[in-house]
């Protein structure tokens, strides 16, 4: 589904974020992105996103070069892809509920089912009581929980998780983990950049080590 040939990442500063990188993730997979800070994480899932562009090298989401994508395609392209942020990037000024609605308004989804959707979502992670609530109000876990809400309220086929357990305690990290494994149990493509060495301990899932821009392992 995923494919990365030859893929380099250098910044207008000179920065070379990865390195001639080739991957593959297949269809309904669950693979770990790990790595030093630094080591290209965070960029290798913008590039997936078509949030940041490959200075060279080729990247196909189910055949698709992304890579050359127009930028009026690639809001389309997006529809397929849930993208958790490592700084959550939620609507403080906005309630829970319509946070996660904002992907379905943006992509013009039909407005008598968003409500369900949404609703369905926050269930999902355990936050349907709090709709009416701002993002001020809850804690660091339930914001975790409201940011995979949004990001599944349009069931991708693939979910992007930078850093999600990164400032959460134990039982919040475990739960969020097993909502991602949920998800790819009904066929989700889930990829997650981590740091957490706990969370990778009894995993039986691919780990993909990144080392100054360069796939280790």
């Amino acid at each position: 589904m995923i494919t990365f040939k030859n893929v380099s990442k250098r910044y207008p500063d000179g920065y070379v974020a990865l390195n001639n990188v080739d991957l593959t993730v297949e269809s309904g997979e669950m693979v770990f992105l790990t790595g030093h800070s630094g080591a290209g994480k965070s960029t290798l899932l913008k590039l997936i996103a078509a949030i940041e562009r490959p200075t060279s090298g080729t990247i196909t989401i189910s055949g698709q070069n992304i890579a050359q994508l127009k930028p009026a395609a690639i809001p389309y392209m997006r529809r397929k892809i849930g993208f958790i942020f490592q700084d959550h990037k939620l609507l403080f000024d906005r309630s829970v509920f319509d946070n996660v609605l904002l992907p379905l308004q943006i992509s013009n989804f039909d407005n008598n089912t968003v409500a369900a959707r949404v609703r369905a979502a926050l269930d999902k992670v355990g936050l349907l009581k709090k709709e009416k609530s701002m993002p001020v109000a809850l804690s660091g876990g339930e914001r975790q929980r409201l940011c995979i809400a949004r990001a599944v309220v349009h069931r991708p086929a693939i979910l992007i998780a930078d850093e999600p357990t990164g400032n959460l305690d134990v039982e919040y990290a475990r739960d969020i983990m097993t909502m991602f494994t949920s998800f790819n149990q009904v066929g989700v493509t889930v990829l997650i950049a981590t740091h957490d060495a706990s969370l990778l301990e009894d995993t039986q899932h691919r780990i993909l080590s990144l080392k100054q821009g360069k796939l280790a392992a």
